[in-house]
């Protein structure tokens, strides 16, 4: 890669870092606010340390006006969010005393909207710390939805080109200007988060509590201020989760469809009728099941068992209860339900549900192929024609979405961690999801008991789901460093 070029990349990384140290105003004005003053050297050193790494490649870079091609967007992409959670680490570090690898884990989850922890105590915690944890996810979930809307689909990654017509030809389709249609995307994701805070206070949370929970559940992203996680709020906090659980969960290039005048753009679209109709159907067969076997009110049954399916299906991962002790037929349920996802161009992880959507389409071309082998069968999707590219595409990612859970899973076991342990922790990892299934990392545990290769390892899994996979693998390979 020729140095222009990567002066022109650490330009727009430090960019980035010199946003990220800004934000760090954030929980020292929260600490301001709570009268706290034993964390504020953390974000003051934080924020002084990432605004001058970021200054010192802004200033080389600046002057170099060097064009990216796309086979360098795959490199920007990965160091962008690399670079963000090796500094936003530091605070972590310095609040918690805590190891680096420990720092390292928390933020890549946060950033990623994973929402896996290494941390307890969290209703004890400094008030900083909680901010600091939720507002890497929000940054995350408004990050994703750039990217997964803007880059992912020029890169041609896991048949995301389907969805081109809607993110990069914003000139006829959606607005007249691309960045004008991004400051649309920005302020539908501010307008979710405002009314999510007044959402739950008015169900009744404090202020603190409300906005740390409105960036997490808008960014789908799971962290909570409490080791309780939901369960420590009142059932209309959990109602309010879902609802913005799944506002974050569809695809916000449709919501500046909608404000654009096409009123009914969500409704039409087959992957949102698709992902809704999935959480009903599921929700009420679940919850149906629970009150016959586990018991309680009926009411209570739908509220706890809809809001552990959209928290799993949307990747969030926050808790209510611990859903592994009721029984087998949950856990495998839900072990199911972790690889599933929301939508293309949202804030959630996981396979997504399009492919699944598209890949039973392929599977009705070639039933009905093999009853009329001459006749001409024309694959289509949400009005997209299915070529040959983009199935190739999809195969790909889900091959290697498997094989990195699988692989992830076996170097687990290979490092001390039961099957349980290791399998579940890969596919929450690369899903996004949270937490796992068993008694170290369920909805009841964290990961802080696994050991630091476990850590390191599960964080490269959180980077490859979270980048869809391919984005980092072509960096592995020996034709891109190729000049």
């Amino acid at each position: 890669m020729a140095l222009p070029t990567l002066r022109t990349i650490g330009f727009i990384l430090g960019i980035f870092l010199v946003t990220l140290s800004v934000a760090m105003l954030v929980p020292l004005l929260t600490l301001w606010v709570f009268e706290r003053n034993d964390d504020l050297h953390a974000f003051v050193w934080g924020s002084a340390i990432t605004f001058g790494t970021g200054a010192l490649l802004i200033a080389t870079g600046h002057k170099v006006h060097a064009k990216l091609r796309p086979r360098d967007m795959y490199f920007l992409t990965t160091m962008s969010w690399v670079g963000v959670c090796i500094f936003a680490a530091l605070p972590l570090m310095l609040i918690q005393h805590i190891s680096y690898t420990d720092a390292f884990f928390e933020a890549m989850s946060g950033i990623t909207t994973t929402g896996s922890t290494v941390l307890s105590g969290l209703d004890s915690a400094s008030p900083g710390l909680l901010m600091w944890r939720s507002l890497l996810q929000w940054i995350g979930g408004i990050g994703f939805i750039g990217m997964a809307v803007a880059i992912l689909p020029l890169l041609r990654v896991g048949g995301m080109r389907l969805f081109q017509t809607e993110s990069s030809d914003w000139s006829e389709k959606v607005t007249p200007r691309s960045h004008v249609a991004a400051k649309y995307i920005l302020v539908i994701y501010l307008v979710f988060t405002v009314t999510a805070i007044m959402a739950f206070w008015l169900a009744g949370m404090s202020w603190f509590d409300a906005i740390n929970h409105a960036f997490t559940a808008v960014s789908t992203g799971g962290y909570s201020t409490s080791d309780a996680s939901l369960a420590k709020f009142s059932p209309a906090s959990h109602w309010v989760a879902v609802f913005y659980m799944v506002l974050g969960s569809l695809p916000f290039t449709l919501y500046v469809t909608t404000l654009r005048g096409n009123r009914r753009a969500l409704l039409r679209d087959q992957q949102v009728r698709g992902f809704l109709f999935l959480l009903v159907a599921v929700s009420a067969l679940f919850s149906l099941w629970y009150w016959l076997t586990v018991g309680g009110s009926a009411l209570d049954a739908v509220r706890i068992v809809t809001f552990n399916v959209v928290t799993v299906v949307s990747t969030t991962g926050y808790a209510l209860g611990d859903y592994t002790q009721w029984g087998g037929f949950a856990v495998m349920a839900f072990f199911y339900l972790t690889f599933i996802g929301g939508c293309s161009g949202s804030t959630t992880g996981g396979l997504k549900i399009f492919r699944f959507q598209v890949a039973y389409e392929m599977l009705r071309a070639y039933l009905n192929q093999l009853i009329h082998p001459r006749a001409v069968i024309k694959q289509r999707y949400n009005g997209h024609t299915i070529d040959e590219e983009i199935v190739r595409s999809i195969l790909t990612f889900s091959f290697f979405f498997t094989m990195t859970i699988a692989v992830l899973a076996l170097c687990l076991a290979l490092l001390g961690l039961d099957m349980i342990t290791a399998l579940t922790a890969a596919a929450t990892a690369v899903c996004n999801v949270g937490p796992g299934l068993g008694p170290v990392i369920g909805p009841a545990g964290n990961f802080s008991t696994l050991p630091d290769a476990a850590k390191w390892l599960l964080s490269i899994g959180m980077l490859l789901g979270r980048l869809e996979i391919i984005t980092v693998l072509v960096l592995c390979t020996r034709a891109f460093w190729r000049h």
